[in-house]
């Protein structure tokens, strides 16, 4: 079980002491555990939404990530492979995390290559727009998760052109087919 030691809460930022903690989701593996204390003084802004810092000895990384409900009051950050890399840990690991409210209007940076097309593109923008709000992160996770700006360019018209082909709508099987089938998905 996670124990939360020295809590402390400086203006809109809450810092604890916490473990990452294995997952039993299918969607995630690893998160840290937010003391119930701060998940409800952030809930109780209606901040679901956050950036958070992961200290690790002399390492850091801050990064966009949900307030996500695990049920009888139990509220988590996720913590993904690629962070768990970079900062050399894995579940067990203590880590000291700073949470505060995420105001970036969609919970995730827009990468300039698609807002560029979407600024282009008058229907995709408007279908982008209309999707919810996690289905718009969704979709900028897939165009920013690759390094060169060209793949980025190539995933966002895939992603654009999707959205027209479907009249506004995801199907996500059809969608990673057209990104593979297109040698545009690594």
């Amino acid at each position: 079980m996670n124990k939360a030691t020295k809590i402390s809460s400086m203006q809109d930022s809450y810092s604890f002491e916490g473990v990452l903690e294995s997952s039993a989701s299918k969607i995630y593996q690893t998160h840290v555990i937010v003391p119930s204390e701060i998940a409800s003084a952030l809930l109780a802004k209606d901040v679901k939404r956050v950036v958070a810092t992961l200290y690790v000895g002399e390492q850091s990384h801050e990064y966009q990530c949900g307030l996500i409900p695990r049920g009888k009051g139990k509220t988590v950050i996720m913590v993904n492979k690629e962070i768990r890399r970079m900062l050399r840990i894995d579940a067990g690991a203590k880590v000291t995390v700073t949470l505060r409210q995420d105001d970036s209007e969609y919970g995730l940076e827009m990468p300039e290559e698609l807002a560029e097309l979407m600024r282009q593109d008058e229907e995709g923008n408007r279908l982008f727009h209309a999707l919810t709000e996690g289905k718009q992160r969704t979709l900028l996770y897939v165009v920013s998760s690759v390094k060169k700006s060209e793949r980025r360019i190539e995933r966002a018209m895939v992603l654009l052109d999707h959205l027209k082909k479907q009249q506004g709508k995801i199907d996500y099987k059809k969608l990673y087919q057209e990104l593979k089938v297109s040698n545009r998905y690594e």
